[in-house]
């Protein structure tokens, strides 16, 4: 379980086929505190370290991984979001993030305003939903939606956020990670039984 609440980027130094698995590999600030087996949100999907190597460390992504995130586009130099696991009894600064992705979303405007930066995205038409001043997570970073409209959502981006996550290289176009807040799925799927 994350909060959204990036903590650190990483580079990617290598991605490998293993099979119908890629194992990727990636440099950080915060390897030497990474343990094997640990479960880390990369761009906001879980992945499991398999491998540490000095400051370079190693996570796998299995064919559904593959098939339902962005990690098919990423390529050597890419920077991807980090953070760790929630600890129990600490803050919850962002929202309860699974690391479990429910589709791809792709940027269609990014508008500087001067002082923070709002984002358009759109997504193909399924259950998920967004709402105005809901939660929804980008690449692993927690936001609130501030204009939702069917398969399309609006979110700002202070500057903090702009300076220490992947936002400063989201282009027009690009495709992102979207994990649609918890409790509006359960609600989305309770609501679509009697409709």
């Amino acid at each position: 379980m994350f909060t959204g609440i990036i903590e650190n980027l990483a580079k990617i130094i290598l991605i490998k086929n293993n099979k119908k698995n890629l194992d990727i590999t990636l440099s950080s600030s915060l390897t030497s505190e990474f343990k094997i087996d640990q479960s880390i949100s990369h761009n906001g999907i879980c992945l499991t370290i398999v491998d540490i190597n000095e400051n370079q460390y190693t996570v796998s992504a299995i064919e559904e991984t593959i098939n339902k995130t962005t990690i098919s586009n990423w390529k050597d130099g890419d920077v991807i979001n980090l953070e760790r696991a929630m600890k129990i009894g600490g803050r919850l600064d962002g929202h309860m993030i699974q690391g479990h992705i429910d589709q791809i979303g792709q940027c269609i405007n990014v508008e500087d305003k001067q002082g923070s930066w709002e984002y358009t995205f759109v997504y193909e038409k399924s259950k998920n939903i967004t709402v105005e001043k809901g939660s929804i997570a980008i690449n692993g970073v927690s936001l609130t939606v501030i204009d939702s409209s069917p398969n399309q959502f609006k979110v700002a981006i202070i500057p903090y956020t702009y300076k220490h996550t992947n936002f400063n290289k989201l282009r027009k176009n690009d495709y992102v990670n979207l994990e649609f807040d918890i409790l509006g799925k359960y609600l989305s799927k309770m609501i679509s039984k009697y409709i």
